[in-house]
Order: C-alpha cells, then structure tokens, then sequence
C-alpha cells in the first residue's frame, strides 16, 4: 500500500499554484463546476431547451455535408462558405434547430476562410467542451439547443471580447433582419 503525506503548508501552496496555473492557462479544474451549482447540466443550459434527435432522424434532416461537420465534428474546407461572402444584418442559426448564435453585428473577416465573430448573441446559446484531437488544445463551440459541432473559439480575436468564434459555414444558416 502506497502512503502518501503532505502538510497543510505543501497542500495550500499547492492549491494556490494550481489554481493560478488555471486561471492563466484557461485549463478547467476537474470538479470546479461543481462546486460553483451543483448541477453542471443546468449551469451550461441556462434554461434553454434541449433538442434530441436520433442519428437516422438528423441525417434526413440535414445535407450530408451538414452531418458531417455538426453531428460527426468535421470541419469544411476554408474560403467555401457563402457565408464569408454575407455583410447584411441578421442573424446566424444553427442549421440543426435554429437557435440564434451570432449576430451580423458581430461578424468579422479574420482571413481564415471560415465565418468568424467576436461573440455569440447569448453566451448561453453556445456550450465549449475541451477537444484534444490535434496536437494542440481547443476549444470546441457547440450548439447549446441540439449539442452540435459549430467549430473552435480561440483568444486571437478583435476587441472588444479578443475572442474569435471561427464556425463552420455548412453548421449555420442566415436569417436576414427584415427592415421595420
């Protein structure tokens, strides 16, 4: 049997450092969520209303292309979208259950070839999950109505937020605002 022993010294300053090294680095704590509700689901649902479907029932519903990319975490090929090519006022959907994600407003041209924005219309509208899959860490953006792969938010983006949403094209679809 393996003893292991620590003082209450080492286990603050331990703490303390790991809670620093979070909090500069973004790395989530394993159980912090909890500690802040309680209820993890609830937290990140804020009251929005799940939609479930089967994987036979979105692959009616959907292009292949759109399964691909938002059911199964594909990504579509840079500069494709006509969605970069999109300047009019509206609002971007989630092509699986039209919850609203990101306003024209917040549309910006970051030269990566996928429609990117500084923020979602309500934070509670997109979920993140950490996603390990390439040699570096990213955070996934998903559709907080129906779970789906929109694409990736890194910390390169323009001001006021410096946060870049950098979504698949075939994940949305635009509404345009009609004129009052």
């Amino acid at each position: 049997m393996l003893r292991f022993h620590i003082n209450r010294r080492s286990f603050l300053s331990s703490s303390i450092a790991l809670g620093a090294f979070a909090a500069v680095s973004r790395v989530p704590i394993v159980g912090a969520s909890l500690l802040q509700n309680g209820d993890t689901k609830q937290a990140s649902q804020k009251g929005i209303k799940k939609v479930s479907k089967t994987d036979e029932e979105w692959k009616r519903i959907l292009t292949p292309d759109q399964y691909a990319v938002t059911r199964q975490k594909g990504t579509e090929p840079p500069f494709t979208s006509p969605l970069n090519h999109i300047h009019q006022q509206g609002i971007f959907e989630c092509v699986c259950c039209e919850l609203p994600l990101f306003s024209s407003k917040a549309k910006f041209d970051s030269g990566t070839g996928w429609p990117s924005f500084w923020e979602p219309i309500a934070k509670e509208n997109v979920r993140e999950e950490v996603d390990r899959t390439l040699a570096e860490t990213r955070s996934e953006v998903l559709c907080a109505r129906c779970d789906a792969h929109l694409g990736h938010v890194f910390n390169d983006g323009p001001k006021p937020t410096g946060l870049r949403y950098c979504m698949n094209g075939v994940a949305l679809k635009f509404a345009r605002q009609k004129k009052v």
